[in-house]
């Protein structure tokens, strides 16, 4: 395989060339009111963020719009963390890498709300009660400190035509339980069993401990 590798950023720029006058001026550091009806709205972000040695993690986080994030002030935000895996890759990075990357989506726009900012985890807060979904209290909260925030264009959300209906074809690939038998070594359920716990009762359980 041959291939042409960048390695300056005077390369990057001379290919990809200077970006225009709304993109190099949108970013700013705090919230406008606008920002905070696009976080209202969100119902899921993404959250990435970087272990001591840069090694990098980025996971997805949801809940009802209105109940996602938190807006403690125009520089400071609030993510609620529910029941999930126990892995919590992202908080362990957090705990050692304060630095966070945030990407919000509303669904079935294209453009996106971006938040850089350094991050910390807490396990109870005044703002907790606010962020009570189906009568549980999230388990903590990233806290972020905001330190860019601006809004991105839709074109990769344009062309990949995420919220086009007629590109979904969710059956292209194996059910999760079958996924799970595939790559996860020596998996003592059954597939039959792993079939049931993915099934109605997977999602009845999103706001329990487990």
């Amino acid at each position: 395989m041959t291939e042409t590798e960048i390695t300056t950023l005077e390369q990057l720029e001379s290919l990809v060339g200077a970006p225009g006058y709304r993109a190099a001026h949108k970013v700013r550091d705090a919230l406008l009111p606008i920002d905070r009806e696009w976080l209202a709205a969100s119902p899921f972000c993404v959250l990435a963020t970087a272990d001591a040695e840069g090694r990098c993690d980025a996971s997805p986080k949801g809940d009802p719009a209105g109940h996602l994030v938190h807006v403690l002030s125009e520089r400071t935000i609030a993510i609620a963390e529910r029941p999930g895996n126990k892995r919590v890759d992202g908080y362990r990075n957090v705990i050692v890498n304060p630095h966070v990357g945030l990407v919000f989506f509303v669904p079935g726009r294209g453009d996106t709300l971006r938040i850089n900012g350094r991050a910390r985890l807490v396990s109870d807060a005044d703002f907790f009660d606010q962020l009570v979904v189906r009568g549980h209290h999230p388990i903590l909260a990233l806290v972020v400190e905001i330190e860019e925030v601006f809004h991105h264009c839709a074109k990769a959300l344009m062309r990949s035509q995420l919220w086009q209906p007629e590109t979904w074809n969710p059956d292209v690939l194996p059910s999760v339980a079958a996924i799970t038998k595939a790559v996860v070594p020596n998996t003592p359920e059954t597939l039959e069993q792993l079939e049931s716990y993915y099934g109605p009762s997977y999602a009845a359980s999103i706001y329990h401990q487990t």
